[in-house]
């Protein structure tokens, strides 16, 4: 029984590593694409209605279309196309920055800052095994209530209420939350909670995005 156990565990563990495996080798392929797209994106300088388009198409592919294809060779290009258009929609908000007096090291520094936090939460994760699975519930609530939050400064920005320091409240709780996400995922990858390695992609990937273009404001405000 002890045998059949360890074999389990073995076969468990062989799948898990394959997965981790596919996956960073697609996200760091999505992260090419990504910012291929956005520096064509920033040379045609695209408008921010444009890049909203983009974003609204993005959330299209990976609620309606992606389910359907991750389990294809399919999904891959939709994983393509998914990254390229959030990538592409960066493109006026980095110009924006870049603009700016400072503009160049903010950008330099939120991107350092999320690498730095990427590789260092999921490098804890990958050496210590440690199983982040009981955060699921405050990682959605989290969420919930950050989403609910910039809908309600959103709306109250439209009628001219001054909405900068909650603005940077949610950044600094995205940021927190994309940690949280890291850790989350990352161990549901090593632990064989998740077995689909374009889904993977797309959790991580995003977990990027966010905590990038929450960086970005939080340094571009403080820089101001």
């Amino acid at each position: 029984m002890q045998e059949i156990y360890s074999q389990a565990q073995a076969q468990t563990s062989a799948s898990s590593n394959k997965v981790l495996k596919n996956t960073y080798m697609l996200l760091a392929l999505t992260m090419a694409v990504s910012a291929i797209a956005c520096g064509l994106s920033m040379a045609a300088e695209l408008g921010r209605g444009t890049a909203l388009m983009m974003n609204l198409a993005a959330i299209g592919i990976v609620w309606f279309v992606l389910p359907k294809t991750a389990n294809s060779a399919s999904g891959i290009y939709v994983v393509f196309g998914f990254t390229a258009l959030l990538g592409a929609s960066l493109g006026p908000t980095i110009n924006y920055y870049l603009a700016t007096p400072n503009g160049s090291q903010v950008v330099m520094q939120a991107l350092a800052g999320t690498a730095l936090v990427f590789f260092g939460l999921s490098g804890y994760v990958l050496t210590t095994k440690k199983d982040f699975s009981f955060m699921r519930g405050f990682l959605v609530t989290g969420l919930i209530v950050v989403i609910l939050c910039a809908v309600a400064l959103m709306v109250a920005g439209l009628f001219g209420v001054n909405i900068s320091g909650a603005s940077l409240a949610i950044s600094a709780a995205i940021v927190f939350l994309m940690s949280g996400f890291i850790l989350f995922d990352t161990s549901r990858i090593i632990h064989g909670g998740e077995t689909n390695y374009v889904m993977a992609t797309v959790s991580l990937y995003l977990n990027i995005y966010n905590l990038f273009t929450a960086l970005l404001h939080l340094i571009g405000a403080s820089d101001d």
